[in-house]
This record gives C-alpha cells, structure tokens and sequence, in this order.
C-alpha cells in the first residue's frame, strides 16, 4: 500500500467511526482496518505530524483537525461515488464498496468529475 492510500484510509475510517460512535480511539481503527496497534500507532504519529490529527493526551480520543477532516470527507465521497457507479453497473454491493476503497485513490480528477456528472444525469 502507497503511503498516501494508506494516510487516505486511516482518515477515512476516522471520519467514520466519529460519526458511528461519536469518539475514536486507537484500537476502533485497529479493529475497523484489521490491523495491529503497534501500526495503528505509527500511522496516528505520522497524521499527527502532518497536523491531520490530534489526539487528546487524556483519554487518547482521536480528532480530525480541519484540514484532515477536508481530506478525510473528499476521500470519502469519492468512495460513495465510486460505489454507487460500480452497483449502478450490475457489480454487486460488496464488490463495488471493496473496489471503490481501491480506486478513490488512484483515479484523476478529470475522472472522478465525469463519474459524478454521469451519475447526476437523469435516467
């Protein structure tokens, strides 16, 4: 995995248990992504020097800063776009969710602004 497609993920995931749970904690991200905590921790160091991410000294409560969160949700709508036109193609849901998490990463701009146009046309 790219460094950046992992940085993408972690945010992403964070963004999405805050919204499930109303807090994140390290080991929520280690359970969502399936990874250890050793890794978990080098990741939250590195999106914390990249002043993506805070966390709380008190509690270790994980918080997006405002340019992380802007990364994290653009990320995210690419994935949910990327979703709907896999599923709006026939793939199955579990396929399209798994293959656009693959493909928000790589694809261009250019790209991903036809996806969205294409998906607003009126059918």
């Amino acid at each position: 995995m790219r460094p950046t497609e992992s940085r993408e993920d972690y945010l992403e995931t964070i963004l999405l248990l805050r919204r499930e749970k109303g807090y994140v904690r390290s080991i929520d991200v280690a359970e969502r992504l399936g990874v250890t905590k050793p890794s978990v921790s080098r990741a939250i160091g590195l999106l914390k020097d990249a002043r993506l991410l805070e966390m709380d000294p008190r509690d270790g409560a994980l918080t997006l800063t405002e340019a992380g969160r802007a990364l994290a949700e653009q990320v995210y709508e690419r994935h949910e776009t990327l979703t709907r036109m896999l599923v709006a193609m026939g793939v199955s849901a579990e396929t399209a969710d798994r293959d656009a998490c693959r493909i928000e990463h790589v694809i261009s701009e250019e790209s991903m602004e036809c996806v969205r146009r294409m998906l607003d046309k009126p059918v």
